[in-house]
């Protein structure tokens, strides 16, 4: 069925669709960062966007293979680099913005790889700071296992004391709970430490993509709220460029620098507040730690060994 002049898309289709994003979505940004950089040397040296693309998907990245795959398909240039998902959202938006407004594709292309860049360095830092505080906590939950083991090893019955007597079963369930709360709390605060999916500072970057195209303010404005690219809360975005324009009207000083000075400061912020997080994570995971898998180490570990003495041990008035 034709609709619109383009056919739509099968479950075939859409299948193959959702692959590309999710394959996409698992490149780091710095591997897209080289891409699209790449990208922005072939066609600031002449090259027409289907040729540098060409040239690109021919000398093995798999990235520009998929997306003249895509073009082969029918899909307009920019949807098919969208397709493959994550931050070539990103990257879609400014080749979209740029071709629209008639700004210099490669300088666009250039400046996105270098927020890329900067974007994959945050991250990394942020993900190896995280990592000490995340992997002690996970090692901790097996804290229980290992005391039931080791009661095991002594020679008490532990393990028959837990699934046969009903203090045991009481024992058994609400260390298990307690475990799996410990588990569920950890994984919350490991997850609210790790930074978004997102390129800090991407709106400006757009923003002034469109105006060095020579397109008005409000025009310019108009395309990146167009685009669906995350940078954080979009209301925050919003408000921090309206007063990077308003004090580019006030002082008389080009928005574009005041905008991309912005951006430099977004992403500043973004790795400061990051280490922050990974650095509070330390001393949160405690809470976890002591409400839960201590507890749980005595109910799984020393109550069902403490049992299993008390039923060994005959009473003195017996």
């Amino acid at each position: 069925m034709v609709t619109d002049g383009r056919a739509r898309p099968g479950p075939r289709d859409r299948h193959h669709e959702q692959s590309l994003r999710r394959r996409g979505a698992e490149h780091s940004e710095a591997e897209i960062a080289e891409v699209v950089r790449t990208l922005a040397v072939l066609l600031q040296a002449g090259a027409p966007p289907l040729t540098a693309w060409r040239h690109l998907a021919e000398s093995g990245s798999s990235d520009a293979a998929e997306v003249l795959a895509g073009v082969e398909q029918g899909r307009p240039l920019t949807d098919a680099i969208r397709t493959r998902g994550g931050t070539w959202g990103a990257v879609a938006a400014a080749w979209g913005i740029a071709a629209t407004v008639g700004a210099p594709l490669g300088e666009a292309l250039r400046a996105i790889a270098a927020a890329l860049d900067q974007a994959g360095e945050i991250r990394g830092e942020v993900s190896v700071a995280l990592a000490e505080p995340a992997g002690t906590a996970r090692l901790m939950l097996w804290l229980p296992l290992g005391g039931l083991l080791l009661g095991t090893a002594l020679g008490f019955d532990t393990v028959t004391m837990l699934l046969t007597q009903p203090a045991g079963w009481i024992c058994l369930a609400s260390g298990l709970g307690l475990l799996l709360t410990a588990r569920a709390w950890t994984r919350s605060l490991v997850r609210r430490a790790t930074p978004a999916a997102d390129i800090p500072g991407i709106r400006a970057e757009l923003l002034v993509v469109a105006l060095t195209g020579g397109t008005a303010i409000p025009r310019a404005r108009a395309l990146v709220e167009a685009e669906t690219v995350a940078d954080g809360d979009p209301a925050t975005a919003e408000e921090t460029v309206e007063r990077v324009l308003r004090l580019s009207a006030a002082a008389g000083v080009p928005a574009v620098e005041l905008l991309r000075a912005e951006a430099d400061r977004a992403r500043r912020a973004a790795r400061t507040e990051g280490r922050t997080g990974a650095a509070r994570l330390s001393s949160r995971l405690l809470l976890p730690l002591g409400a839960c898998t201590l507890p749980a180490f005595m109910l799984l570990g020393v109550a069902p060994l403490i049992l299993s003495v008390l039923s060994t041990t005959p009473l003195p008035f017996a």
